[in-house]
């Protein structure tokens, strides 16, 4: 192999792990929106399950339409 070859060789792999990072990148941008977005409604989830004891009422005494 002369230096021509392996220095293609080297720009074929150069460039690949460039096309490789860039969709690492996208792809853990994308989970970190996900991630934001799952956090955000856990909240919210959280903040609903409560708002019920502090107001007095549980719903985990209250009986099913069907008693």
């Amino acid at each position: 192999m002369n230096d021509s070859e392996r220095l293609t060789r080297l720009e074929e792999r150069y460039v690949h792990l460039q096309r490789h990072v860039g969709e690492q990148d996208k792809a853990m941008l994308e989970f970190a929106e996900e991630l934001a977005k799952l956090r955000q409604e856990l909240a919210m989830l959280r903040a609903q399950r409560a708002a019920p004891a502090e107001g007095g009422e549980s719903r985990e005494d209250e009986r099913p339409p069907h008693y």
